[in-house]
């Protein structure tokens, strides 16, 4: 064990998730590509349980660990309109007996009726989260300083309120949980003695990419980590990512395992934007449900799932047959439901 863990070990945790979640082959998607290609595989990070499951819920459990430490009684995060963390947040606080205060942010162009209001909309009501709305989409600070003044209101009526930030800058708790991740992908792939060449990820928030980049360094894996851009360009995404691990280093009391040279990120399937659809996430969405009965999200994981069959395509055309590539399914699927109208017109 690093001392990196060894310092994670200490920390508040909310145990909410089922974990280890699955590591499984896809053999047909394999096939498919081609006979002679890289071996596929996709760690079940939609299996984590809480409220339909994501990788969320690795994440909370050190936000709401911290909250219950603090002995918090209200829980306040802000995320967009078709947001999984705020979800998740809603349900974590259900189980730990805490009321959720959800801020949704008008962060996509869309105003049709099934976005507004199904997927995830539908469950934030169903947990009975208290929801708010700020106008704007790519205004972290600003939302997050809408967040404080309602827990100050929250404050003065005697409450004892917990603020999970959207803007960097603040403690990488969430960066944590995909530590955790990190080590559970290690020790799967020695059950099964595997090594892996590549693994893919989302790269949004940055807590997900950086803590499983700064984990697996850690442990001493130097395996290449590619995130996707799912929230904003490569040239700003690539400097947050290396100030996550910064950050966690920092929490941890330990030096950086990460090197300027280990993050790696593409924003290749990125346009027209953040929880807007093209052609290869529409790809993605299909091939992932038709080979493997997959469910894939138009925001998070089809843009990810479209990188990493770039990548599976390219390792093709290198004749890379033994090569081992991992996708992280970070869940997702209730948005598939505001997105209904687009993807019916594309299937």
């Amino acid at each position: 064990m690093s001392a990196a863990f060894d310092s994670l070990e200490k920390l508040p945790r909310a145990r909410l998730g089922h974990a280890p979640t699955p590591l499984e082959e896809m053999k047909n998607l394999s096939s498919h590509l081609s006979a002679e290609g890289p071996r596929l595989w996709v760690k079940r990070d939609d299996c984590t349980g809480l409220a339909l499951g994501g990788n969320k819920v690795r994440q909370l459990e050190f936000y709401l660990g911290e909250a219950v430490a603090q002995e918090a009684d209200n829980v306040l995060i802000t995320g967009a309109v078709q947001s999984n963390f705020v979800r998740l947040a809603a349900a974590g606080a259900n189980q730990l007996g805490m009321t959720c205060h959800i801020q949704l942010e008008q962060r996509v162009p869309h105003e049709e009726p099934a976005y507004q209001n199904s997927g995830n909309v539908l469950l934030d009501k169903l947990l009975g989260a208290k929801l708010y709305s700020y106008p704007e989409g790519e205004d972290e600070e600003g939302a997050d300083r809408r967040l404080r003044e309602i827990a100050e209101g929250l404050k003065a009526e005697g409450k004892r309120p917990y603020v999970i930030p959207l803007a960097p800058g603040h403690k990488p708790l969430g960066a944590l949980g995909y530590m955790v991740a990190a080590r559970e992908v290690l020790e799967q792939a020695r059950e099964r003695d595997l090594a892996f060449d590549e693994v893919v990820v989302a790269s949004g928030s940055g807590n997900t990419h950086g803590g499983m980049l700064f984990g697996l360094r850690a442990l001493g894996c130097d395996v290449p980590v590619t995130g996707v851009c799912v929230r904003r360009g490569a040239e700003p995404q690539a400097p947050r990512i290396a100030k996550r691990c910064e950050e966690i280093a920092e929490l941890l009391g330990v030096p950086s395992p990460v090197a300027d040279e280990d993050v790696s990120v593409t924003d290749s399937f990125l346009a027209p934007g953040y929880g807007q659809l093209n052609e290869p996430t529409r790809e993605a969405i299909r091939l992932a449900g038709q080979k493997e009965g997959l469910l894939l999200d138009p925001v998070y994981t089809a843009k990810t799932f479209a990188g990493f069959l770039q990548r599976a395509r390219e390792s093709v055309r290198e004749n890379a047959s033994s090569k081992n590539l991992l996708f992280i399914h970070t869940g997702g699927q209730p948005a598939l439901f505001g997105y209904e109208p687009e993807l019916s017109d594309s299937i």
